[in-house]
């Protein structure tokens, strides 16, 4: 690390941290995470950040933690309750690893979280960043965390041409290795991953307000703003639809596979629109090849748009009447009073559907 003071080695580190940490004392933002060195609940808020803005996550959090207080409380749940506390967070993949660790925790470390690198990297949804932030801000360790926000701070202080992904980590994390605060590991890492979400920011960072703009060979040079170097997003867009079906005051639901995409959670029948396909010929395709029925009407009722990772879903909503009942599939589907929908966990999408049909009612 270089900076325009004339101290070099272990020294320049301590100042380093001393800056930094010292900022973060002043400036940090008061998150209730952050008041716990609980490992579990520091556990669950790393899970729920990542990739989920920080305003977004914080009564998530707090409602999670009334249903599952503690490691034991998550493991004797049931699935579909984690997936339903999980609704609106997306990559339920990690709601169903957050279950199955809780059971490997109370089956193998008597409920407890285990602060050893060895045993955590073992568990399903520990990946280094999990482990490196878990043993750092729960039990003292000097792991330092690799998360998007440091990447980018980092690749600036070292002055790293390229995009932010995993091809720099290696020499990342050994820079990261040499200036961790071994006596406040887990500060100096979230003091550095608050400086990335509020100072060293993507677009427009502010540089001036940098307590350690002085080691930043990007400030040094100009280059902040290049480094590193904006990331192209394509996203794919998909037209879907969904069969409204109701009888008797129930709405018709089933349960998608147990693996793939959204994997157990909950759905109105229908699927993607083909290629020179009207809406409403997908959706009667989709209820005859889903339900073994007829449409005999479908009445659009609303469209909404849901985001994913590498694509957006323009999905449009139909009422439908069928000629006869769908084939039974008692295992897969069910018939569900608009009033206990909220039970069962839908994917976003499928939740604003849900929200207008309840206020139609109103």
């Amino acid at each position: 690390m270089r900076s325009g003071t004339k101290t070099t080695g272990n020294h320049q580190s301590e100042i380093f941290s001393r800056y930094l940490l010292g900022w973060y004392q002043r400036h940090k933002r008061d998150l209730p995470w952050r008041k716990t060195h609980d490992p579990y609940r520091i556990w669950i808020s790393e899970i729920m950040l990542q990739q989920t803005t920080v305003n977004a996550v914080i009564p998530y959090y707090k409602r999670w933690l009334e249903i599952f207080p503690d490691v034991k409380a998550l493991a004797r749940a049931r699935l579909q309750t984690v997936l339903k506390m999980w609704q609106g967070l997306g990559y339920y993949e990690r709601a169903r690893n957050l279950h199955t660790a809780a059971k490997i925790f109370v089956n193998k470390y008597e409920g407890k979280i285990p602060a050893e690198y060895e045993k955590l990297d073992k568990i399903p949804g520990f990946g280094p960043y999990t482990t490196a932030a878990v043993l750092s801000l729960a039990f003292h360790k000097p792991h330092p965390v690799l998360d998007a926000n440091v990447r980018r701070v980092m690749m600036r202080i070292l002055g790293i041409h390229g995009e932010a992904n995993g091809h720099h980590d290696q020499s990342i994390l050994a820079e990261l290795q040499t200036i961790i605060s071994i006596k406040s590991a887990g500060s100096f890492n979230q003091a550095l991953m608050e400086l990335g979400a509020l100072i060293c920011r993507a677009r427009s960072p502010l540089c001036l307000s940098c307590p350690v703009s002085s080691f930043c060979r990007a400030f040094t040079k100009g280059e902040q703003e290049v480094i590193p170097k904006p990331k192209k997003r394509n996203y794919r867009r998909v037209e879907a639809v969904v069969g409204i079906i109701e009888k008797d005051g129930r709405f018709l639901i089933q349960k998608r596979p147990a693996t793939g995409l959204l994997a157990g959670l909950w759905e109105f029948p229908g699927g993607k629109v083909k290629r020179g396909e009207t809406r409403e010929k997908a959706v009667a395709r989709e209820i005859r090849e889903e339900l073994g029925a007829e449409v005999a009407q479908a009445t659009f009722l609303v469209k909404v748009n849901h985001s994913y990772t590498q694509f957006q879903v323009d999905l449009y909503a139909y009422a439908c009447r069928l000629r006869m009942d769908p084939a039974p599939n008692s295992g897969r589907q069910k018939w569900v009073r608009i009033k206990d929908l909220h039970k069962y966990p839908f994917p976003s999408g499928s939740a604003k559907i849900i929200q207008f049909l309840e206020n139609m009612r109103e």
